[in-house]
């Protein structure tokens, strides 16, 4: 039925303008994100066919998270409405050497830490199915949104569905030691591992000399088909280096590392777990060019504000032709 379906929470993001810290700022730019939808959107502008899950209220709040989804192509007749609760929010602020960014949380009793097994029709959203992408955001919230993610990723192992999971290790949800409990049983469901070195050490405690030695022990506890580890360099708060490495059937692979001046980084891993699954379904399992596309779209995706990467799929594959920037045009398109 669908190329891809992601589950996972949607949030309001309010962003303090112009740098502002929160404290002194007197309104907010309001988004819509969530880490798999965000994922999703890229999979969905690419020309895939999408469905994302989760739980939201039934009230106008709840609406402007729908509409959104639904402006990107993806499908949302399988999400789970409720009479009551709310949306979560996170609140964002910019910085700029030697001020970094920071993000408040405020979604404790949202509507989607709520949702319980039994809530959502795997069975039938998974027949036909290719992936299933979920992070370890959606288990961090709650109890029942661990089991209600368990169950969800054990009907997709039932139906044939290869799981694409993120680990996303966030430490203003969760203790590193809880993150393992949960996470770790959960990782022999999974197929393709998509993280960070500090977050493998924050969850699993593993940590070897270099990043490819860091992947070959991953696959080799857990049975992964395929684990990636994205890279990135921070030279200063609005200037890093992006890259990212694979490793599949005892073999390696790496891509070219792009310099970004950075407009918003946050969203840059979904907006590279989204362009890795569209190749990854669109060109039979090419890990090499699921990792250019995966780069080039999160690269890009990192110099637009907010956290959906509003990329077309011609503007990627005309940025994996080109390289990272060396010797590009700096003149206006027109």
């Amino acid at each position: 039925m669908y190329d891809l379906v992601t589950f996972g929470e949607m949030l309001l993001r309010l962003g303090a303008p112009n740098f502002q810290k929160i404290e002194q700022a007197n309104y907010f730019n309001i988004g819509i994100t969530g880490a798999e939808m965000n994922a999703c959107t890229v999979t969905s502008r690419f020309g895939l066919k999408t469905a994302h899950i989760t739980k939201l209220p039934r009230n106008p709040l709840g609406r402007m998270v729908i509409n959104k989804i639904r402006e990107q192509g993806i499908d949302i007749s399988h999400i789970v409405w409720s009479e009551g609760g709310r949306v979560g929010l996170f609140y964002l602020e910019f910085g700029a050497m030697p001020r970094v960014n920071s993000v408040i949380y405020d979604r404790a009793n949202s509507t989607m830490s709520e949702i319980k097994p039994g809530e959502v029709n795997w069975n039938s959203i998974f027949k036909g199915t290719k992936v299933f992408c979920v992070c370890g955001t959606l288990p961090a919230l709650s109890d029942s949104a661990a089991e209600a993610t368990k169950e969800a990723l054990i009907a997709a192992k039932n139906n044939n569905v290869e799981v694409n999971f993120d680990l996303n290790y966030r430490a203003k949800l969760w203790s590193e030691e809880k993150a393992q409990e949960v996470l770790a049983p959960l990782m022999k469901y999974c197929d393709i591992l998509i993280t960070t070195e500090e977050d493998i050490f924050r969850v699993f405690k593993i940590k070897e000399d270099n990043h490819k030695s860091t992947a070959k022990r991953l696959q080799e506890k857990f049975g992964f088909k395929v684990v990636v580890i994205t890279l990135r360099e921070n030279l200063t708060v609005l200037k890093n280096n992006w890259s990212a490495i694979a490793y599949s059937d005892g073999q390696f692979y790496d891509d070219l590392t792009y310099e970004i001046e950075l407009v918003d980084r946050v969203g840059g891993g979904d907006a590279f777990t989204g362009g890795f699954l569209y190749a990854y379904i669109k060109f039979d399992k090419d890990i090499k060019k699921c990792l250019k596309y995966g780069n080039a779209s999160s690269a890009l995706k990192q110099t637009i504000p907010g956290d959906l990467n509003w990329s077309t799929l011609e503007e990627v594959e005309e940025l994996i032709k080109r390289g990272s920037g060396a010797g590009m045009s700096l003149r206006i398109k027109r």
